[in-house]
């Protein structure tokens, strides 16, 4: 990928065009860039007034902003076994689940189905085919 140009490269190509210097071709070659960058620079600064790189806002924009992402914390906070299709219902936004899903988990926030009964404090916690007794604890003893 290609690294933008410099703002001190972007300001010394307008002013030598500014000042007559050459035709936006010789301007290019003067300073190796292409005849492409040249004409978008001097588009951009006719268009917005700033020269400056604008590297981040190319690509898709997000459809979970900042708001969707705090009404998503609040949704959760209220009631914390929402599935991803109810989250997307409640808040009502457009985008799929899997965008939910990363959304969530780059704030941090999992889900984990909870047992609809309490867990067993006294029971084995890995199944097991073995019989009671000796035999069975050895199978589970680690080996060195």
């Amino acid at each position: 990928m290609r690294k933008p140009i410099s703002l001190d490269l972007r300001q010394r190509i307008l002013i030598s065009y500014d000042q007559n210097e050459g035709t936006r071709e010789e301007i290019a070659q003067r300073f190796r860039v292409s005849l492409g960058m040249v004409k978008k620079l001097l588009q951009q600064r006719r268009h917005t007034g700033d020269i400056a790189c604008r590297y981040d806002r190319c690509g898709r924009q997000p459809k979970i902003g900042a708001v969707h992402r705090q009404e998503l914390r609040k949704l959760l906070s209220r009631k914390p076994d929402l599935t991803l299709e109810e989250l997307r219902r409640a808040a009502q936004l457009d985008c799929t689940i899997q965008a939910i899903h990363y959304v969530l988990e780059d704030l941090g926030l999992t889900y984990k189905k909870r047992r609809s009964a309490p867990a067993n404090r006294i029971g084995r916690t890995l199944p097991g085919r073995g019989g009671t007794g000796g035999e069975s604890s050895h199978r589970w003893a680690r080996h060195a």
